[in-house]
C-alpha cells in the first residue's frame, strides 16, 4: 500500500519546514533509502513563471531552502531546476522566474546550482501513449543522480487541481510546452501526455508545498488559502489522492488524475493509502474556493444542474484596461487564437486550454461568462 505523510505547518519558518520534512522522512523509510553522500539531486520545483513566492503560485523560496540545507547536510550536490511557461519575445522567462521566485537567492547562499532547464538540453523518451514518436525532456532529469519532486497545492482553472502528477508539465523546455497542450487539446490525451513524462524521467520523491496554496482560479490568478499542509510521499497519485480529498474533490472529478489512475502511475484509491504524520485521515480544507468551471460528479449526473452550469460557462477575455501588450498571452497561446493588436480570442480556435490565462503576468485575461444574462445574474448575485 502506499503512503502519504500529511504534516501540520504553520509558516514557512526555516527551522519549523526542516523539522517537518525530516519527521515525514523518517516515517517512509529515512533519508538513507533515497540519497547517499556525493549524490546530485535536483529539485524539480514549480515555476510556472515570473512570480513572487507570496503569491502561492510557486513552489515557495523558503520551502526550497529547507529541503536544499537539508540535502547537503546529508552531503549532496544540489540543484534547483524547471522550465516556466509562456514566452515574452519567442523567449521563456525560466530565468526571470528564477530570480523572482526567490531561487537564486537561495541557490547563492545554500551552495546550490540553478539548472533553468531551457539551456541544459534534452533526453529524448519514446512515450508509452505513442503522441509522437520521440519526447524531448530536460537533461538535468537525466544527469542528476536523485529526482526529488517538489509541486505545490494549487487548483487550476482548466485541469481544476495541479500538484505532484501535473507538475512535471515543467520537465519539457521553453516553448514546447506549447505545441503539447496542442496536441493534448482533449484532457485525457493532456492526462496521457503527463503520464508519459513520468514514465520516462524517474522521481524516488514527492514533497508538496501546501502552506501557502491556491484556491479559485488558479494556477496564477487564484488567491492564497492557508493551509498549512506539507505532504510527503514516494507514490505522486497517491498524494494527489489525498491532497484533492482536502478540497472536496474525487480522483475520477480531475482529468489527469483519472487518467494516472489508469496508467498505474499509483494509488488513486483513498482506502489503500495508509496516512500518517500529524494526521491519520484526510483533513478538510474549510471555505476553500474550486475554480468556476469544475463540476463535481454529482453535478454532471444531475442533467437541471448540469443545464445551469453550462449556462453559467466562462471562458477567457482579455481585459485591454488591464494589459500592459506584453504579448506573452499571445505567444504563449499553442492555437494562435489571440490577435496580437485587439487581444481578441478567436474562440472558434480555442481549446480552451487557460494557457493565456494562467501566464499572464497582470491578471489581465479573466474569465467571462458565455452567456451575457448569466454575466449580469452573476453580477446581481455578487452585489
Amino acid at each position: 500500500m502506499s503512503k502519504v505523510i500529511i504534516q501540520e505547518c504553520k509558516d514557512y519558518n526555516l527551522e519549523a519546514v526542516t523539522n517537518k520534512i525530516n519527521d515525514g522522512i523518517e516515517r517512509i523509510g529515512r533519508w538513507d533509502k533515497f540519497i547517499k553522500p556525493g549524490d546530485t539531486v535536483l529539485l524539480k520545483v514549480n515555476l510556472i513563471g515570473p512570480k513572487a513566492s507570496n503569491t502561492a503560485s510557486v513552489t515557495h523560496s523558503e520551502f526550497v531552502r529547507a529541503v536544499t540545507r537539508i540535502l547537503k547536510a546529508h552531503g549532496c550536490n544540489v540543484w534547483i531546476g524547471d522550465s516556466s511557461g509562456g514566452a515574452i519575445a519567442g523567449i521563456a522567462p525560466t530565468a526571470q522566474a528564477m530570480k523572482v521566485a526567490g531561487y537564486e537567492k537561495v541557490a547563492e547562499e545554500e551552495g546550490a546550482v540553478i539548472k533553468n532547464f531551457d539551456r541544459e538540453g534534452v533526453t529524448g523518451i519514446i512515450p508509452e501513449s505513442g503522441c509522437e514518436d520521440v519526447m524531448y525532456l530536460a537533461r538535468p532529469l537525466f544527469d542528476a543522480d536523485v529526482v526529488i519532486n517538489l509541486p505545490k497545492l494549487k487548483t487550476h482553472s482548466a485541469a481544476y487541481y495541479t500538484g505532484a502528477v501535473k507538475n512535471v508539465f515543467g520537465c519539457i523546455p521553453g516553448l514546447a510546452k506549447a505545441k503539447y497542450h496542442k496536441i493534448g487539446a482533449e484532457p485525457e490525451v493532456f492526462g496521457n501526455i503527463i503520464s508519459d513524462i513520468h514514465r520516462g524521467a524517474r522521481f524516488s520523491l514527492h514533497i508538496m508545498d501546501g502552506i501557502l496554496a491556491m484556491q479559485g482560479e488558479g494556477p496564477t490568478a487564484g488567491t492564497p488559502y492557508e493551509a498549512n499542509k506539507i505532504l510527503i510521499s514516494t507514490d505522486p497519485l497517491a498524494l494527489d489522492t489525498a491532497a484533492i480529498k482536502m478540497f472536496g474533490m474525487e480522483i475520477g472529478e480531475v482529468p489527469i488524475l483519472k487518467v494516472a489512475v489508469e496508467r498505474k502511475l499509483g494509488e488513486g484509491r483513498l482506502e489503500n493509502i495508509v496516512l500518517e504524520g500529524d494526521y491519520t485521515s484526510v483533513p478538510t480544507l474549510e471555505g476553500f474556493k474550486l475554480p468556476k468551471r469544475f463540476r463535481s460528479s454529482k453535478e454532471r449526473n444531475n442533467k437541471v444542474i448540469g443545464k445551469v452550469i453550462d449556462f453559467l460557462k466562462a471562458r477567457p477575455k482579455v481585459n485591454i484596461k488591464k494589459c500592459k501588450s506584453c504579448n506573452i498571452c499571445v505567444e504563449s497561446c499553442p492555437v494562435k487564437a489571440i490577435n496580437r493588436e485587439t487581444k481578441a480570442i478567436d474562440y472558434e480556435k480555442c481549446i480552451e486550454c487557460m494557457c493565456c490565462h494562467e501566464l499572464c503576468l497582470v491578471q489581465a485575461v479573466e474569465l467571462k461568462n458565455v452567456n451575457t444574462a448569466a454575466g449580469i445574474l452573476m453580477k446581481l448575485y455578487k452585489g
